[in-house]
């Protein structure tokens, strides 16, 4: 793994889970987010996450370099002449995690932790298959993105972050990143903790606040009311559908691209599985996990194998813990803090009880 430890829908939805977490951590006082790396802060669209200095070598490997299959999955590994891994490609899937300067992600008002990792999130132009690596396409892409310092799908992400991300407007006025929140205030909750207190059902166009139309013909308008809201699916929709481009449907069936809520990309979304909803079971194999891949959560009470959460592996925290990025009611919007329940995945927190699957895209 790349990352630096330094030692509308239908019933059921959060309204049925639990009214109290035990375990509740508030780590710094602090406002704000940070997204720190070495290097130039380019952005493509003009601006940056946040300016900041790392701790390590800003340079990328260059020289020689060689390709090694591995199983379990089925990937392609690109090996540096000293043996360092400079990107791996998973049959399948269209994510790519390349090595570059390090950075640091952290977020002081809802947890201590930080993340430093060397990891970048790439998305390939279509599915890793095995003896891609000789065709001149990529040959063209892989020299190009080695070298690429703007926003990966990590920068992406953070454009959204509750704790304060700066307004992002493309030419047409539509502002397409900056300050997320999860959605409007549910006034029949009363515990800004519980995970009903804001109203999940905000979907990436009702952040953006446009119409949208899908590649089966279906339009869809965005709520008023749900003006730069995303719940927890409708923020990876939006971080790799609208900007990163994968495909998207409007429905919870099998289709080509992201379906709408957590279970249905659990099931029938693009790329892989690599770690299987088996049920109940707390999902363990978390060293088959990389960067970027999608985990899935059952946080339902009275309905342990019906999985209603998903977010974004980070990779391992400064405490050596695997930490992930999702947008939540309690942080209202984007977060890897620990309000409500600590956003990592082993141990016996709420949310590590609760995972169950992952999938690469």
């Amino acid at each position: 793994m790349h990352s630096q430890p330094v030692r509308r829908r239908s019933n059921p939805t959060r309204r049925a889970v639990f009214r109290t977490i035990a375990g509740v951590a508030v780590a710094g006082a602090a406002g704000g987010y940070a997204w720190n790396r070495l290097g130039h802060d380019g952005d493509n669209d003009g601006g940056t996450v946040a300016d900041g200095a790392g701790s390590a070598s800003s340079s990328r490997p260059t020289g020689p370099h060689t390709f090694e299959r591995l199983s379990a999955p089925s990937r392609t590994v690109v090996r540096a002449s000293d043996g360092s891994t400079l990107a791996t490609f998973t049959d399948g899937a269209r994510t790519a995690v390349l090595t570059g300067p390090t950075r640091t992600f952290s977020e002081p008002r809802t947890t201590e932790a930080t993340v430093t990792t060397d990891a970048w999130v790439r998305v390939l132009p279509k599915p890793w298959q095995r003896g891609m690596e000789k065709s001149a396409s990529f040959k063209s892409w892989f020299a190009k993105t080695l070298g690429d310092d703007s926003p990966d799908v990590f920068a992406v992400a953070f454009q959204y972050s509750s704790a304060g991300a700066p307004d992002k407007r493309n030419a047409k006025g539509v502002r397409y990143a900056g300050t997320a929140h999860f959605g409007p205030r549910n006034s029949t909750v009363k515990n800004p903790l519980d995970f009903a207190y804001y109203d999940e059902k905000s979907d990436f166009y009702d952040y953006l606040g446009i119409d949208w139309t899908f590649p089966d013909g279906t339009r869809v308008q965005p709520e008023q009311a749900r003006y730069g809201d995303v719940d927890c699916s409708g923020f990876q929709r939006l971080v790799w559908g609208y900007r990163m481009g994968i495909p998207m449907h409007n429905t919870n069936t099998a289709g080509a691209g992201l379906p709408r809520r957590a279970y249905a990309i659990a099931a029938y979304g693009p790329g892989r599985t690599v770690i299987p909803h088996t049920g109940t079971k707390q999902a363990t194999d978390l060293d088959i996990l990389q960067p970027g891949d999608l985990v899935f959560f059952a946080i339902i009470k009275d309905k342990p194998d019906f999985i209603d959460h998903v977010g974004m592996y980070m990779g391992l925290d400064d405490q050596g813990r695997h930490r992930f990025y999702s947008s939540r009611s309690a942080a209202n919007g984007p977060t890897l803090g620990d309000l409500s329940g600590h956003a990592l995945l082993d141990g016996t927190d709420f949310y590590a009880r609760g995972f169950r699957a992952a999938r690469r895209l």
